[in-house]
């Protein structure tokens, strides 16, 4: 990580660029698949998957037998770790559920609003060396709470044909069991615009690498419902002169293992913290399995000292991180200062991981500055409001002049005559 220090505003923009993995034709490339997908459907969906992940399918759903060998191969702690993270994340979501009241605007004309799930959404599960069955939980759970009638799993194969044991346990434990073998853009081009064996959805879920993320951003543009602009995984972590460094160390580094586009961000008052910390990195790093994944994201991070922790937040502000971490004292004297963020992490215990996967909140969350302006997944990412209203003969004659003026001052009499037509009768 490079080291900075008291940089002006003015190169704060500069700074919260994140670090893209170059490919100079992604939306080419990932236009061409979506548009095989559309015109070729499941053949075109078995080219891809012999041609990226390097097996050849002859059934694209998962099958039941496969989900009960899954069953038999998890160990027992997983299982009981596993429902215990299913618990909190229901018990959360499940407090999100609001029923609004009918109001009665005025005299006989009363609006109200009901929450209706949608009815299909598709979950795109990363697969590959990490596969990420703890957001299984994090997206069917809101969904099975929004009342979604069809959940639709898809996720990459190994090169054996094989999913994952750990996420289609997880799958199974949710009563998941639409689940296909399929990754990347064409996973998302499949379930927006569906084929032969694959109904499409209306929503569509989940993180992924860059050309998941730019998939979603293609078929949003077409009218298919995405959650959320969800790429490459960052921290942005402020800690001060008392924060354990093997702390800040690993929550750095617990990031920048998921993939070398990761970027992890450390701020701080205290100008000695940066070189411990440092230390502790290269300790942490060396016994990591995915050290070498790790390495290459923290040589696309940095580190920033600032006059104050208030500076720091105020650049934190400006990043928008996806997670935010405040291994401060007083953390809690600095929630409303916070604008932009997915999840803040309050002290010195509160490591990001618990928000990954058992604490309860969603980990599906905004990434590359999105935090300004998208919130990460929650119970009403599988609902949508519709509106009613019923209006009396009575409320109709208290309303009935207003809508009459304003319709005729748009010039739209068709709209003021449904009016009229009405009060002329009453």
């Amino acid at each position: 990580m490079k080291k900075i220090i008291n940089p002006p505003v003015a190169e704060w923009e500069t700074l919260c660029k994140r670090p893209i993995l170059p490919d100079e034709y992604l939306e080419e490339k990932v236009r061409n698949i979506i548009e095989k997908v559309q015109l070729e459907g499941d053949k075109a969906l078995k080219e891809f998957t012999l041609a990226f992940d390097k097996v050849n399918l002859t059934n694209l759903k998962v099958s039941d037998a496969e989900i009960e060998i899954a069953n038999t191969q998890i160990p027992t702690e997983l299982m009981e770790a596993i429902a215990v993270a299913s618990k909190n994340i229901h018990h959360f979501h499940l407090s999100q559920i609001n029923t609004e009241k009918p109001v009665e605007t005025m005299q006989g004309v009363v609006c109200w609003r009901k929450s209706v799930a949608i009815e299909n959404v598709g979950l795109y599960i990363p697969g590959g060396s990490a596969p990420l069955f703890s957001t299984i939980l994090m997206l069917a759970i809101p969904a099975q709470i929004a009342g979604c009638k069809r959940i639709v799993l898809c996720t990459p194969p190994d090169k054996n044909g094989s999913i994952n044991s750990a996420i289609l346990y997880t799958a199974s434990f949710l009563g998941i069991s639409e689940i296909y073998k399929i990754g990347g853009a064409q996973a998302i081009a499949a379930m927006s615009y569906g084929s032969e064996s694959i109904l499409k959805v209306n929503k569509i879920l989940g993180p992924g690498n860059q050309y998941v993320t730019k998939a979603k951003e293609l078929v949003q543009k077409n009218g298919i419902a995405i959650d959320l602009p969800a790429g490459p995984s960052e921290v942005l972590v402020i800690a001060d002169k008392n924060a354990d460094t093997s702390f800040i160390a690993a929550d750095l580094l617990s990031q920048a293992e998921h993939g070398a586009d990761s970027q992890v961000v450390f701020l701080t008052d205290d100008a000695t913290l940066f070189e411990k910390v440092q230390v502790d990195l290269c300790k942490q790093l060396q016994q990591l399995p995915r050290a070498v994944v790790a390495e290459k994201a923290l040589a696309n991070s940095f580190s920033i000292v600032f006059s104050s922790i208030n500076e720091c937040i105020d650049f934190s502000n400006f990043y928008a991180p996806e997670h935010l971490i405040l291994a401060i004292e007083n953390s809690e004297d600095y929630v409303d200062k916070i604008q932009n963020a997915g999840a803040v992490f309050l002290g010195y215990y509160s490591c990001e991981s618990a928000g990954d996967y058992a604490s309860g909140t969603n980990h599906t969350l905004p990434t590359n500055g999105y935090a300004r302006s998208y919130s990460g997944v929650s119970l009403d990412s599988f609902i949508k409001k519709i509106t009613f209203q019923k209006i009396s003969k009575d409320g109709l004659k208290n309303i009935g002049k207003t809508i009459e003026i304003m319709a005729e001052a748009e010039q739209l009499m068709a709209h003021k005559n449904a009016v009229s037509i009405r009060l002329n009768k009453i």
